[in-house]
């Protein structure tokens, strides 16, 4: 699944193609990946893309039309999906079956929503306002911006594995699987360490390394695992540099000892049980 890293990559990247440019149109070919409006945007011009933890919006800039109704079209890629844009010279090609929505500017140009999982899904909804009261509401802080003081209130009230607990979109917005194991690595905090456990000086710890490594995930254009590219098909880089995810049975770059493999509220997780184990002591706050 894309998380903050590829997904903000992929709002970058959707933003330089699409700013200050009006949607001609908009194809729907699956009806039930859109929830709300199907409008999605038809005639608007798009003045910024926004993102909170690993969702992005089209947000227009309202125009004269103070009745249309949807001026903001808010994306989940899910575990699969993608935002391209395709050049008219290239949008003649037979259409991906896993091609769901299409918008098209005036020149031709296309950005295609495709997924083919269905895990994902567009939101057509009237303006920012509703995006932040019915859709980017029921979201925790962006792990981008969470204070040290808000993560601890959240892991202080849930007894849950720490994993778990940093999974959680409620309490911190924008991680998932990749990025928890590489954070929890990097802060030598072990998985299953009981989130209430963690003391003040260890949110700062996880604060600080979280901004580090998505910021430098980010940089890398995200990480490409199986099929995730940016909106112009480039793909991440960031895989080369992880020290943790996905490396079960190979030696910690830390103390050379074989990385374990375990599972962790459903989800395969990779961590040293010599450089982290120690962590899951539960210490004073």
């Amino acid at each position: 699944m894309p998380e903050l890293p590829e997904v903000e990559t992929v709002r970058r990247t959707l933003e330089a193609a699409v700013r200050g440019k009006r949607i001609a149109s908009v194809r729907v070919h699956r009806a039930d990946v859109v929830r709300g409006s199907d409008a999605l945007l038809v005639g608007e011009r798009i003045d910024r893309v926004v993102r909170k933890g690993k969702q992005l919006a089209m947000v227009s800039d309202g125009g004269q039309k103070k009745n249309t109704a949807c001026r903001c079209a808010c994306v989940h890629l899910g575990m699969s999906g993608s935002l391209r844009v395709v050049h008219r010279s290239d949008s003649d090609a037979p259409r991906d079956p896993h091609v769901h929505v299409v918008w098209e500017l005036p020149d031709g140009t296309q950005v295609r929503f495709r997924d083919p999982r269905r895990f994902g899904g567009v939101w057509g909804l009237a303006d920012e306002a509703e995006l932040l009261d019915t859709r980017w509401n029921k979201l925790g802080p962006d792990a981008l911006v969470i204070t040290p003081g808000q993560l601890h209130a959240g892991l202080s009230r849930t007894k849950r594995a720490l994993k778990a607990a940093l999974l959680d979109q409620h309490l911190v917005a924008g991680l998932g699987n990749i990025y928890v194991d590489e954070l929890l690595f990097a802060t030598r905090l072990h998985p299953l360490k009981p989130a209430c456990g963690i003391t003040k000086p260890e949110s700062q710890r996880l604060i600080r390394a979280m901004r580090r490594i998505l910021n430098r995930a980010t940089q890398a254009g995200g990480s490409t695992l199986r099929d995730y590219v940016d909106a112009t098909g480039r793909s991440g880089g960031f895989q080369m540099q992880h020290k943790a995810y996905g490396r079960g049975g190979e030696p910690c770059r830390g103390c050379g000892e074989p990385l374990d493999t375990m599972v962790v509220a459903g989800r395969t997780t990779t961590a040293c049980n010599h450089c982290q184990l120690g962590s899951i002591v539960s210490r004073e706050r």
